[in-house]
């Protein structure tokens, strides 16, 4: 009990270093409770700290279960170490150890998640040639891995051999599909399965509507948006600020500013608060109508609350500080530098493709390689921004842009470059996958499956 509390209040070490004291004292400590320490520090992103929990717990002569090798997957993963996650699940498998369909739940949905469709794709076909049969948890996930990836006929079908197999979609699977179907512009056909959804009992909630009036919105159809926002008042759910965002959002982007405010005013009478991406909306459609002075006010208007600009928000004005009169764009860099200003790889890209647009591709080059020589980690983006700036050198003589303007984008690439190079994290240490489950294991019982 006193561990599971310091492990819900975040207090691992505490929880760790209590632990290794009733082991000292000779307590008898189930693999239950090394369990729950070793899933909380892999949630928190501590994959190396639960892998000495698991080492503990082997040294204390306990074999691990499923769920151990669950917790630790999801370390691995949820760090995007998934060549270390797939010899854990080998080398498991190699040693006559149970892999169940939930490490494989938990292997395709990150795949999913960081966007490598073809690792999930694969893992889904072995976890199937390997004759583990896929629960409601398992094809749910997986319907809603290639949903997010506009795979929707691949998830239909997936969806049926659900069905056929006897399974009961839940709600989750259902919002899943219909989020997929709107996304890829089928709204009538997510319609249809809402229908079914209720037809078999379940009840469309929050989620689903959101879903629904955002699929509206994308193709236009205000109307029938608004229609559904209705249903909601009658059916008894309160809309929220995932709702008005959409509905504010929609109308921003046809430039209807008095009707986006119009559902602004009625979100805080309905008591929904607004929250970052509310203001972002604002901001990103007033840049993108050029009413600067507007989003500098939104800006200021943010700065009042009690909200914290995300990586979303100071990358807008990155960009339109890019692409703004010099003068004014210091001031919007003097603003946004006061507001714990935040760069990530987008901010880098937007840079890089400034220097390029402004006749600057050697110096769009010359970062690229500095940021190699610190292994800053590159998208499919800036690949090409970079692959951009060296035909610009090759094809075309360089005119450079007004001096101050190429001085004040050196500085706010070194700030950049400086401020990644600050918060860069430690290289992690490379974990022996093989030695993982030798030490001591081999002579004891067999493997339990405690849960």
């Amino acid at each position: 009990m006193i561990l599971s509390k310091l492990c819900r209040g975040g207090l691992l070490d505490d929880a760790r270093a209590h632990l290794h004291k009733r082991i000292e004292q000779g307590w008898t400590v189930s693999v239950a409770v090394f369990n729950e320490v070793i899933t909380s520090y892999s949630k928190a992103g501590l994959e190396q700290e639960a892998f000495h929990v698991y080492q503990t717990m082997v040294d204390s002569g306990l074999s691990p279960s499923s769920s151990t090798c669950n917790a630790l997957l999801i370390g691995l993963c949820d760090r995007g170490r998934f060549l270390d996650a797939r010899k854990l699940m080998d080398k498991m498998v190699d040693i006559g150890f149970h892999v169940n369909v939930s490490a494989f739940t938990i292997y395709i949905d990150a795949c999913f998640r960081v966007g490598n469709i073809e690792g999930a794709l694969e893992c889904w076909n072995e976890m199937e040639t390997k004759g583990i049969r896929a629960d409601v948890v398992a094809f749910s996930s997986y319907i809603n891995g290639l949903c997010r990836a506009n795979y929707v006929d691949k998830a239909l079908d997936a969806f049926h051999r659900m069905c056929g197999r006897g399974l009961v979609p839940n709600n989750f699977t259902y919002n899943s599909l219909i989020s997929g179907l709107c996304r890829v512009g089928q709204t009538a056909e997510a319609l249809k399965f809402e229908k079914e959804m209720r037809h078999n009992g379940f009840i469309p909630d929050i989620f689903t509507k959101n879903i629904i009036i955002d699929g509206l919105c994308r193709q236009g159809r205000m109307r029938m948006a608004y229609d559904v926002l209705m249903e909601m008042y009658t059916s008894g759910l309160k809309p929220d600020v995932v709702t008005y965002n959409t509905f504010i959002n929609a109308y921003c982007k046809v430039s209807d500013w008095a009707t986006a405010g119009s559902y602004f005013n009625k979100m805080s009478f309905d008591g929904s608060e607004p929250d970052i991406f509310t203001y972002n909306i604002w901001i990103h459609n007033f840049f993108s109508s050029c009413n600067v002075h507007l989003a500098v006010k939104v800006l200021d208007d943010l700065a009042l609350t009690s909200l914290v600009p995300d990586t979303f928000t100071c990358n807008i004005f990155m960009n339109a500080i890019c692409h703004d009169v010099l003068d004014r764009a210091m001031i919007l860099a003097g603003k946004l530098l006061k507001m714990a200003f935040v760069p990530n790889t987008v901010t880098v890209n937007l840079l890089l493709s400034h220097f390029c647009k402004q006749g600057l591709a050697r110096k769009a080059i010359a970062w690229g390689e500095r940021l190699s020589e610190v292994s800053f980690t590159f998208d499919d983006t800036t690949h090409n921004i970079l692959e951009w700036a060296y035909r610009e050198v090759k094809e075309v003589a360089q005119v450079p842009s007004e001096l101050r303007k190429d001085t004040f984008l050196e500085f706010l690439m070194r700030f950049t470059f400086e401020f990644l190079c600050k918060v860069k994290h430690l290289e992690c240490r490379p974990l022996i996958i093989n030695n993982l489950f030798d030490n001591g294991i081999y002579n004891k019982s067999k493997f339990m499956d405690v849960k």
